[in-house]
Parts: structure tokens; sequence; C-alpha cells
């Protein structure tokens, strides 16, 4: 297995090339998404709000987990740059370390501590409540095992190589695929068995990619723990980590509000979320690549290159956008058909992604923008960004649902969008890429 040089080569070819894997592995996920969502829908609107309740946590949890994610992959990528092979295994090892720890602790807090989590929601349905929590119980276990697939997946993208990810990550999700409906209804265990099918897909997903890591790159723990480098990778990624999860609260918060609505509109979000994800097949393969390669480029010093891949990857991000968008405004209520049967679930839904629709275009260029900022080691760009809009939602959704209801809701996470599309783009051409292109700078702290 190879480790890609993305200094060098045509900017589009080598950005299509290590991005295409990453949106092959994000259209694997959103196809098991679509039909995992199908397979529950088919319980009705009870068991899609309830597994919608508990993903807020297992969200929360990702978002914990971008303090090892994202520092370790910035620090591995900036030290492959420099044909630093001794500095990529210290990095390496430590993120492991790191990721133990963080996974271990969360996935033994959401066993104790889920159905407080659950009830935070104020749901009131009593059974939609007590699905959550178990879906969420058995969830922990796969959080611990998913942590380090994704750690797995960013240190491969460093590296330059999605391949193996793409096919390790496809493997998992096939064997997801076929066990959803044999768990769910073959052994009759409903939200229960949509956790469990998880649970076993990222096990096997685990060990296949520690068996295929060793042809890249070893864990050495004769090097030993390096509390230096755990702190540099943990410095690195609290920034994002912490908008992440600060996103996440708003979002567990404006979920409250939602169920104030009653089961069908968290049942809707959820619904809507999912159709969403489509964006992100492309979006999140461009921000995964333009990381690495930015990554790359700024250890290697190669800063005009770092300035045509972010303009090359806005430009395939914002054309997908539109198109996307165009569906989401005008033909929303047929992709929520396809997912649950009840009048009141579908017209939520279906004006949730008309709104969101005017939006995805913006949401987009903060993606992509992110992926510059993270693999230019500064993250706390897009923390900020994220922090300041995000908590806007709160105030705005209070102040538009006493006038549109539900949609005040969905009105306040599209503002919010647009302005964080518009101000990181303003950030990147303004302020970063000004410095590079002027000054010729070699660290992004004298930004």
């Amino acid at each position: 297995m190879n480790k890609v040089d993305l200094t060098k080569g045509k900017v589009l070819n080598v950005l299509l090339a290590l991005s295409l894997p990453i949106m092959g592995s994000s259209f694997l996920q959103f196809t098991y998404n679509l039909i995992d969502m199908l397979w529950v829908g088919g319980l009705g609107s009870d068991a899609v709000a309830s597994i919608g309740s508990s993903s807020f946590y297992v969200g929360l949890g990702y978002s914990i987990n971008a303090l090892v994610i994202i520092g370790t992959g910035i620090k591995v990528a900036h030290s492959f740059g420099r044909r630093d092979n001794k500095a990529v295994d210290e990095y390496i090892l430590n993120g492991v370390i790191l990721n133990a720890i963080v996974g271990g602790l969360y996935s033994l807090a959401l066993i104790f501590l889920g159905k407080s989590f659950i009830g935070f929601l104020n749901i009131g349905n009593a059974v939609v409540e007590k699905n959550a929590y178990i879906y969420l119980a058995i969830s922990a276990p796969m959080l611990f095992f998913s942590f380090y697939n994704t750690l797995y997946i960013r240190i491969f993208n460093s590296f330059g190589n999605t391949k193996s990810a793409l096919t390790i990550s496809a493997t998992g999700l096939i064997i997801n695929i076929v066990l959803d409906p044999l768990m769910i209804y073959t052994f009759k265990l409903g939200v229960s068995g949509a956790a469990f099918a998880t649970l076993i897909a990222n096990g096997i997903m685990f060990l296949l990619f520690i068996r295929k890591s060793k042809s890249l790159f070893k864990v050495d723990f004769s090097l030993g723990i390096n509390f230096s480098k755990i702190k540099e990778i943990a410095l690195l990624g609290l920034p994002m980590s912490f908008q992440r999860v600060l996103f996440t609260f708003v979002n567990i918060l404006l979920a409250r509000i939602i169920g104030s609505f009653g089961a069908d509109a968290i049942a809707a979000q959820k619904i809507g979320l999912q159709i969403e994800s489509v964006v992100y097949m492309v979006v999140g393969g461009l921000n995964g690549a333009i990381s690495g390669f930015v990554g790359q480029n700024f250890g290697a010093k190669k800063y005009d290159r770092i300035n045509k891949g972010y303009n090359t990857a806005v430009g395939i991000g914002i054309i997908y956008a539109l198109l996307v968008s165009i569906v989401f405004i005008f033909t929303p209520d047929i992709l929520v058909k396809l997912f649950v049967r009840e009048e009141a679930t579908i017209k939520i839904a279906s004006e949730y992604l008309m709104i969101i629709g005017y939006s995805q275009v913006f949401a987009t260029i903060e993606m992509i923008s992110n992926g510059v900022f993270t693999g230019l080691g500064y993250p706390k760009i897009p923390a900020i960004i994220s922090i300041v809009f995000t908590i806007l939602r709160i105030p705005i959704a209070l102040v538009l649902i006493g006038k549109l209801g539900i949609n005040g809701v969905w009105f306040a996470i599209s503002i919010s969008s647009v302005l964080k599309g518009i101000t990181a783009y303003l950030i990147y051409k303004l302020k970063i890429w000004k410095v590079y292109k002027n000054v010729r700078c070699d660290s992004v702290t004298e930004l």
C-alpha cells in the first residue's frame, strides 16, 4: 500500500484522485443510511424518532473525538510533507493512545448516563424514550470501534492513500446493510436490531483497519508515550472539537425545541438530515481531500498549490450544491416519501428540505474552507466561525417559531449556514491568501 505525494502533479487531477475514494465512502455511507432509514421507517415514526433522539449523543461522541482525529491528521500530514518519518510514527502512536482514552470514557458515559441524556430532550413519549436509550447503550461500544475507524481513515488520508479506506468502509457498510433486515425483522429486535447491526459492522471494520494499516505504518509502542506529542495533538484538535461539541449541544437544544412539536417533528428532522447528507457525499470528500492536500503542501511550503487547490475544490463543490438545492427546493416530498407514510411527518420534513435547500452552496463553501484551515494547522478560524453563528441559531429560532412554528427552527439553521459560508470565504480570501501571496510566510502563526 503506497503513500502518495500530494505536492506534485496537476492540482485538479490530484484532488480528484484523492477525493473520489472519499466520495465513494460517503456515497456508500449515504446508501447505507438510506437503506437503514427505509428499514427503520417501516417500524413507524416512533422508531425513527427513537434513533433520531439518540443520534444527537452519538454525534456528540464524534465531536469530542475530533480532538484526536484533527490533531493527529494535521501532525501526520505535516511530518510526512517534511519527510520526517520518526515524527510520523510518534504522532500516530500517541494519537492511538489518546483515542483509546477518549473512546473508553465516552462509551462508559453513554451507558451510565444515557437515560438522563435522553430525558433532557423532553420527548414526552415513553416508548420513544425507552428505545432511544437502548439504541444509545448499544451504540456505546460501537463508538469505541468507530472512533478508531475514523482515526485510521484520517491517517490514511494524511498519507494521500484513500483507496484502502474506501475498500474497508465498503466492506463494513455491506455487512451493515445485510444485517439490518435480519436484526430488525427476522430476529424481531426492532430499533435494537439496527444498533446491533452497526456495532458488528464497525467491529469488523476495526479489525480490517488494523490489518491493512500494517503495510502503511507501524504503531510502535516501543517509542513510549510522549506527553508533549499528546499535548500538541490535543491543542490542535481542541478548537475544532470544541466547535463541533458546541454545534452538537446547540442541536440538542434545538431538538428540545423541536420535541415540543411532537414525535413527528423529531422524525421529520432525522429524515431531513439523512437526505441532506447527500450533499456531504461530494463535499465531505472534498473536505477530506483538501485537508490532506493542504497539509502536505504546507509542510513542503508550496503555497501557490494551496490556493489553486482551494479554488478548484470550491468550484466543484458549488456546482454540485446547486444541483442538490434544486432538488431539495422543488421536489422534497418525493424524497421524504421514500422513508415514511405519515402525512404530518412528510409535510414537516419536506418543508425542512425546502428551507435548507437555499443554504447548501454556503454550507459547501464553509466545509471546504474548514478543510483548508485544518490542513494549515490553524483550526481556530473555523472553530470561531462555527461557535459564533451556531450559537445564533437558538435566539433566531426562538424569535421565528412564534410566527413560523417549527419552520422557524429550519430558517434559523439555514440563515446561520449562509453566514458561516460567507464569513469563511472572506477570511480565506482577504486574510490567509493575502498573507501567503504577498509575504510567503512560513508559518500560520504570522496570520
